[in-house]
């Protein structure tokens, strides 16, 4: 639908508050009105973004993370990530999270797009980059309370995985589907 007409579904803001706010997220708590002039309740998340990233290293594995997620309670094999900060891009912060999360930097960068991860909850969204042509130049630097493993996988073991179960991270799961469709691999 053309964005110069009206959307039908659209529900307006009437009221908000801050339910929570912590480091990363914050929780509020809106009155809208609907499409038939009902109010109702909205409960959702606000996120500052994130970036994830596909680093394609020269063999043509994927290098992923092995990292604990505490709201789940168990380990994940997923892609480099990582919030955006206040006032940063999304390229700069993917060339950020990829020499510290994995001590490489990338020379050549491309942008796949958007992804919306938890629409029914949360305004967060990730901004998919491919970082090809790889170089290590320090191990890398974790903040304090990070602690993950860092794993080289080609990609008949991510199909593997996947089919398995072992991959179920849904921004990974989304930036292979983007990579796909681009036919880089």
């Amino acid at each position: 639908m053309p964005e110069s007409f009206p959307d039908p579904l659209r529900e307006t803001r009437l009221a908000t508050e801050t339910v929570f706010r912590g480091r990363l997220l914050e929780v509020r708590r809106d009155t809208v009105r609907l499409p038939n002039a009902q109010t109702a309740s909205r409960e959702y998340i606000v996120h500052p973004g994130a970036v994830a990233i596909l680093p394609l290293l020269d063999n043509g594995d994927l290098l992923f993370e092995r990292q604990f997620r505490y709201p789940v309670g168990k380990s994940f094999l997923e892609l480099p990530a990582g919030k955006i900060d206040p006032g940063e891009t999304g390229a700069a912060a993917a060339v950020r999270e990829l020499r510290e999360e994995t001590g490489y930097i990338a020379h050549d960068w491309q942008s796949l797009g958007p992804i919306h991860p938890c629409i029914g909850y949360s305004s967060e969204h990730i901004e998919i980059f491919v970082a090809r042509q790889l170089t290590r130049v320090s191990a890398p630097t974790l903040d304090a309370e990070e602690f993950l493993e860092l794993r080289p996988l080609s990609l008949a073991t991510i199909h593997a995985a996947i089919l398995n179960g072992d991959i179920t991270d849904a921004k990974t799961l989304a930036a292979l589907y983007l990579a796909q469709l681009h036919q880089l691999f």
